[in-house]
């Protein structure tokens, strides 16, 4: 068999490939590719429990190096903004920043890897078929792991099916997980029929394909929530690699551009995604203009200080003007007594109408190695490395904010892509979700085009509209069932006028979080013990067999 071992390897490169395809490469993604999400595990799958692998020598490494060689492939191609971001604006060279990718890819493709030794470890104790019937649970159990372990639950493979209606009645109760489980059910049983086995058991997986399919092809449309209130999305396209430090006559242009955009509230937007052929519409504009109930001001490269009394008379200034809040990305500072020193925080400063200071938000879930280093006495040389590392402390409670009688739930940046955390908003009240990010660190890679994806399950997950503002795009309002409902075009300074609604309901997964995701993680730990439990006391047959494979 030793001839024929290079198809498992290729399987796993396939695999890997497949797995790309259901995610944004370098712009939007069409729906169409969704589809590859649905088999394309079935190589992989194939490879770890081949009879060659499982009756071979050393069946649970070989299994976890092949499943870790697709996991290494799938994260540098996946995540390959990560060389572009570090080139550009880490201050690396293309060495360093290859190496970088390389290193991230190893650690996270471990994940994969470790998915394929549980496999091989349960087939070797109960069989095949209880190896694939516990995939399902192994996968989610690692996609949980990712987000609470590495904190990088990047483009989990439910994201995949964030254009796919079904995930608008999943997603409430279950979160991105169970479409994630659901995505390799139906991996699992293509995969059985490829594996052989006997007659009945390919009849029923064949049979088995039929519930699944139908979820996906009968399933109601969502509703068309009507729009109640406008808020202002300004993406003020600033370059994340210039000076914070504006002189005079710099400050005064910024804030004159901020005033005007923050006025604009009949302009026109495109009915859709940016750079998907979505038609651009100009609506007709009331008289007199209409007040904005919201405007916001995205995280961006601007030197915008709480404690700049500048800074707050200007905004003060532009609340008043247009007679509605803000909501600003900002560094927050507080002074701290016991320890005599200050802190920053990467916030979002609320202002109301009145011009008035209502509160602030500090982000709590820090980009590492880009507002902070973790371990950074152990990683001493990191700071050198990426000179442009921020520094800012990690904020302490989410809140909520009244605004004009509505709620407002705000996160910052990447916290649009843990689940878990943005829920909690929903919990507390909010009535309309709001993203300030900065995605112009990416540049034209795939990654402002995952992000969005991102934060639209988010809006799924939890029934709320979403704004998401952003430095250079994509600039966009999202509806509760996760559809973008309106955008502008990405690297222009421009301005939004984004029309929203309110709800207030509380979703499944909203009031209970990753339920289903730790029952998937509890029932997969539970076979891997088991497996162990039975190696133990029954060792396999084959365990001590040598066939060359």
């Amino acid at each position: 068999m030793q001839r024929h071992s290079w198809r498992l390897w290729a399987a796993a490169v396939l695999s890997a490939g497949l797995l790309e395809l259901p995610f944004p490469l370098a712009g939007p993604m069409p729906p169409w590719r969704s589809i590859f999400a649905w088999f394309g595990l079935v190589p992989l799958l194939w490879a770890v429990l081949h009879p060659s692998v499982a009756g071979g020598r050393k069946p649970l490494r070989r299994a976890f190096l092949i499943s870790y060689l697709c996991g290494f492939l799938w994260y540098c191609g996946n995540c390959y903004w990560v060389y572009h971001t570090m080139l550009m604006y880490g201050d690396l060279g293309p060495l360093t920043a290859a190496l970088l990718l390389v290193l991230f890819s190893l650690v996270l493709g471990l994940y994969f890897g470790f998915f394929a030794l549980c496999l091989a470890l349960i087939s070797r104790a109960k069989g095949t078929m209880w190896a694939l019937i516990a995939a399902p649970f192994l996968w989610v159990a690692l996609e949980l792991a990712a987000a609470r372990i590495t904190s990088v639950p990047w483009d989990q493979l439910g994201y995949s099916q964030v254009d796919n209606s079904f995930a608008y009645h999943l997603a409430p109760t279950t979160g991105v997980y169970g479409i994630s489980w659901l995505l390799v059910v139906i991996n699992v049983l293509l995969a059985q029929l490829l594996l052989g086995g006997s007659g009945r058991s390919k009849l029923l997986s064949a049979l088995g394909l039929l519930g699944p399919l139908a979820l996906v092809a009968f399933r109601e449309q969502p509703p068309q929530p009507a729009p109640t209130a406008t808020a202002v999305l300004i993406q003020p396209n600033l370059d994340v690699g210039a000076d914070l430090n504006w002189p005079d006559g710099e400050w005064n242009q910024h804030m004159a551009q901020f005033a005007q955009f923050a006025g604009e509230t009949c302009t026109s937007s495109i009915q859709g995604i940016p750079q998907t052929g979505a038609p651009t519409v100009a609506p007709p504009c009331p008289t007199p203009p209409v007040r904005p109930d919201l405007v916001v001001w995205p995280e961006a490269p601007a030197p915008f200080e709480e404690e700049d009394k500048h800074f707050r008379e200007a905004l003060a200034g532009i609340a008043q003007s247009v007679d509605a809040p803000l909501v600003v990305g900002s560094i927050g500072m507080d002074y701290t007594d016991q320890a005599q020193a200050w802190h920053d925080y990467n916030s979002a400063l609320v202002i109301g109408a009145d011009g008035r200071r209502v509160g602030r938000y500090d982000k709590i879930h820090l980009v590492p190695f880009g507002e902070y280093v973790p371990f950074e006495k152990l990683l001493f040389f990191a700071r050198k490395l990426t000179g442009r590392v921020s520094r800012f402390d990690r904020g302490q409670m989410r809140k909520v904010f009244l605004l004009g009688g509505h709620r407002y739930g705000v996160f910052i940046c990447y916290e649009a892509v843990f689940a878990d955390e943005v829920r909690h908003f929903a919990g507390l009240g909010a009535e309309v979700l709001v993203n300030i990010s900065d995605d112009g660190w990416y540049g034209d890679t795939s990654a402002p085009w995952q992000h969005l994806n991102m934060a639209r399950m988010r809006a799924i997950e939890n029934r709320r509209w979403l704004l998401r503002d952003t430095n250079t795009g994509v600039t966009a309002v999202i509806d509760p069932y996760g559809r973008v409902r309106q955008s502008i075009p990405r690297h222009q300074a421009d301005a939004l006028p984004a029309r929203l609604g309110f709800r207030d309901d509380i979703t499944f997964y909203t009031a209970h979080g990753d339920v289903f995701a730790w029952a998937c993680a509890i029932l997969a730990i539970g076979a891997v013990g088991w497996s162990v439990t039975s190696l133990k006391s029954h060792p396999a047959p084959n365990v001590q067999e040598k066939v060359r494979s």
